[in-house]
């Protein structure tokens, strides 16, 4: 129904199309939230080194980046799209485009129904087999408005509850001053805290955001916040906290002996402006605060006490997570067509 082909695909990967991943398929299967073996049947036709060979044969490289993804090497997602593209003319695929698919149209053939063709806005097509394959509803700029759950309704498939998935989450505290940071390579924790529970922890890039925080680890933890017991109380009683470490990689012992290198350096400066070399600049002001020291309060008056509370503020930046944004802002729907349906 779009104007052009692959819109989805061009946004991939912040239009450099994270292609695959370098795994084993069995991690494929273990990575994937809910019913992950449902996959395992499509993967033994066609994997993560099928894709490779395809764009490979087609003239494009891969390379891999950190987190086994797998980009092109061109860092460009219209590179991908046009291999297939040139694929499909090379085996004079009919495309239509600006054309609607309204009503798949089934036939009585014996004791099963069978889907016979199409219907679109302007014309009936017939065919052998039919590929559902609309998209969620996540995303509904680039087409995917939820369409296809409507048509594989209609001819007996029953379609269960439509949830965002893989979607940036919202917080009850969201600092001015933060919006906009990115931090890179910082460990994360999401933790039910009625029960002390990891519901899941990844390290990596986190955003904050006008509304609370996103960035590919927020978006992992997202899918399997979703899937947790009881989540919807425990947000709406403050029981989901995100916790950031700043420095995975200093212990508290390391950390603290930075920051009295840091503050040997800086001695005669007030707190505020003595952790530049440390943390990026938007971040030191609710660290502070999170330590409960005063923002004037000059370096030679630290005591050992708020240096520590400093060092926990670093490594345990706790963040209450109030709930999800909205399925259009999401990456992947969850639910759909319930798998037993599915051969």
């Amino acid at each position: 129904k779009n104007n052009m082909l692959g819109k989805k695909l061009l946004i991939t990967g912040k239009g450099r199309c994270n292609i695959t991943s370098s795994l084993e398929i069995e991690e494929f299967i273990k990575n994937t939230p809910g019913n992950g073996m449902f996959l395992y049947s499509s993967f033994q036709q066609f994997n993560n080194k099928d894709i490779i060979r395809f764009l490979q044969k087609e003239g494009l490289e891969v390379k891999e980046e950190r987190g086994n993804r797998i980009f092109p090497t061109t860092d460009k997602s219209v590179d991908v799209l046009n291999c297939f593209i040139k694929k499909l003319k090379e085996l004079k695929v009919k495309i239509y485009l600006n054309e609607n698919v309204k009503q798949i149209i089934t036939k009585q053939i014996g004791e099963e129904q069978k889907a016979v063709g199409v219907k679109t806005e302007k014309r009936t097509i017939e065919a052998d087999k039919i590929i559902l394959a609309t998209g969620g509803k996540s995303y509904p700029l680039t087409g995917s408005t939820g369409e296809g759950y409507k048509m594989a309704e209609e001819i007996g498939h029953t379609v269960t509850e439509i949830k965002p998935s893989l979607v940036p989450l919202e917080t009850y505290e969201v600092e001015k001053e933060l919006q906009g940071l990115s931090l890179k390579n910082v460990k994360i924790q999401l933790k039910d805290t009625s029960k002390k529970r990891i519901i899941y922890e990844d390290f990596g890039e986190l955003l904050f955001t006008h509304f609370g925080v996103s960035g590919p680890t927020i978006l992992s933890a997202s899918a399997h916040l979703l899937r947790y017991k009881n989540v919807d109380e425990l947000l709406s009683d403050g029981k989901i906290k995100l916790q950031i470490d700043l420095k995975p990689a200093l212990s508290k012992d390391k950390l603290d002996t930075r920051l009295l290198r840091d503050f040997e350096k800086y001695k005669n400066k007030q707190i505020i402006n003595a952790l530049y070399d440390l943390l990026p600049k938007k971040i030191i002001e609710p660290i502070i605060e999170c330590a409960g020291i005063s923002s004037c309060k000059r370096i030679n008056e630290i005591t050992k006490k708020e240096r520590e509370n400093l060092v926990n503020a670093i490594k345990n930046l706790k963040i209450t997570i109030s709930g999800f944004r909205p399925i259009e802002e999401a990456i992947v729907t969850r639910g759909g067509i319930t798998t037993k349906e599915i051969n």
